[in-house]
């Protein structure tokens, strides 16, 4: 399918009139083509979100209706939810049920946000007598959203439907890997009659469209998810500008599990958490922490976990679907090299082409032990389905050992000692800390994001309306 970008209320190819080709990563089959816009269609999408903005149209919507609107598009997605499932996996290459786990989340995003649009609160200020003093929470204007090909539907909907609610406009970029999804939600909007320029969606390449989204200089606020180096590249551009960014830049996360905590739940979300799409999650559970005492014994589970999953392209709804591209399974290659010389392989870390994954990238799940801490392998986001193993002795040892990496977005403590949980929650370095689970269903209303390199501020959650409006100070004399 040949798709056009969303600018202005109407469907418009690349100025330059190029094309990027779209694949399925399972087979790489063609899917379609998309506008690769540059510098002057990211500028038309900008201009459209300004002039929508300070419309007095879009002014005249009231807080109950954007509400209104956000509470369509959930209906909407649902009533899509097969053909947005679909073409996630196609997108994407994920198996079919978390394609689907992804739309039902952006569906609640939406919901939530809907019912969050007309709540958005000042409040008073007790100065001195004669004075009224009150603060209230305006839309910051254009935002712009750069994601990332893993999630694209998940994270476009989770900051797009934020941003709405506050009553900005959005012009979002989605990764050239996996657009499609981003431009059906713009699609929906289209059908809802949104109010033209309030939502845009640019598609191009990260170094041509996502730059110069990210520098641009009439945009109010940027959200982006990715790496730590592109992160870098984002927040400086916006500097230039003055725009203040939330980023999102992944982990190197870890699971802490005590001999005490239930094995079989235990080893169950372990293996969930590195797996689920094929480990290409900012937050999956990559690291392993394991009481010295169960050490082998809780490999050896997690080994035969792993060898029971079922491996194929994503349609076919298995456990594993492949790696998104060639560049991302030669990386991943690269580090399990690593592993069979200064480790140990315990399982996986080969191609998998039996079948019809011939054609894709796809990789066995991996399981490496005999980590030296400070090793790339234990320090370094790999980005796909292999888990290294710490063992450790004490729980001062497990928690240096979670907090050593310059990572810290999601841990996993899973043990029955409360006053335990509750001492190495309080110490973890993370944005998140799960107690005997992991992930919490999706979390729509918990705030996520990360300690250090992890990057900063909060989505999801009502902490996320504050990357999306600014706060005004009023004083009243009435003395």
């Amino acid at each position: 399918m040949d798709w056009k970008m969303f600018i202005d209320g109407d469907w418009l190819e690349a100025e330059s009139k190029e094309t990027i080709l779209v694949y399925n990563p399972a087979d790489y089959s063609q899917t379609g083509t998309i506008p690769r816009g540059r510098g002057v269609d990211v500028d038309k999408a900008v201009l459209a979100a300004k002039r929508a903005f300070y419309s007095s149209a879009w002014r005249a919507v009231k807080p109950h209706e954007r509400g209104w609107l956000l509470y369509d598009m959930a209906k909407k997605i649902r009533e899509q939810k097969d053909e947005l499932a679909m073409w996630e996996t196609l997108d994407v290459g994920k198996p079919l049920k978390q394609s689907y786990a992804d739309v039902e989340a952006a569906a609640r995003y939406f919901e939530f946000y809907a019912g969050m649009a007309d709540k958005i609160l000042g409040e008073t200020i007790p100065v001195e007598p004669g004075l009224v003093d009150f603060t209230v929470r305006e839309p910051v204007g254009v935002t712009a959203h750069i994601i990332p090909w893993n999630y694209p539907l998940q994270i476009g909907a989770r900051s797009c439907a934020a941003s709405i609610a506050a009553g900005n406009t959005v012009v979002l970029k989605p990764a050239e890997d996996t657009p499609v999804t981003a431009l059906m939600l713009a699609q929906f909007f289209d059908e809802l009659g949104v109010e033209k320029g309030v939502v845009n969606v640019v598609t191009g390449y990260g170094h041509e469209a996502g730059a110069a989204l990210s520098g641009h200089k009439d945009i109010n606020h940027l959200t982006f998810t990715g790496s730590v180096e592109v992160g870098k590249m984002v927040m400086k551009a916006a500097a230039e500008n003055i725009v203040p960014v939330t980023l999102e830049l992944g982990g190197k996360s870890p699971n802490i599990v005590f001999a005490d905590c239930d094995l079989e739940q235990a080893v169950e979300w372990v293996v969930r958490s590195i797996t689920q799409n094929a480990g290409q999650t900012c937050s999956a559970g990559s690291r392993l922490l394991v009481e010295a005492s169960i050490h082998d014994a809780f490999v050896e589970r997690v080994k035969n976990k792993f060898e029971e999953l079922t491996i194929a392209p994503g349609a076919q709804d298995p456990d594993i679907g492949p790696i998104l591209t060639e560049k991302q399974f030669n990386r991943i290659i690269s580090f399990i090299d690593i592993a069979r010389n200064d480790a140990m392989v315990v399982t996986g870390g080969e191609r998998y082409t039996s079948g019809e994954c011939m054609n894709g990238f796809f990789l066995k799940p991996t399981l490496i032990t005999n980590v030296d801490p400070t090793s790339r392998l234990a320090q370094e986001e790999i980005f796909g389905p292999v888990l290294t193993v710490f063992p450790f002795e004490t729980e001062e040892e497990a928690l240096e050992l979670a907090n050593g990496t310059e990572y810290g977005l999601v841990t996993g403590i899973w043990t029955q000692n409360i006053s335990r949980a509750h001492r190495l929650a309080d110490q973890i370095q993370s944005g998140q800390v799960f107690i005997n689970n992991y992930g919490a269903g999706g979390g729509i209303q918990m705030p996520f994001g990360g300690y250090k390199q992890s990057g900063f501020g909060r989505e999801k959650g009502i902490e996320a309306l504050r990357n999306y409006t600014q706060l005004k100070n009023i004083a009243i004399k009435f003395q």
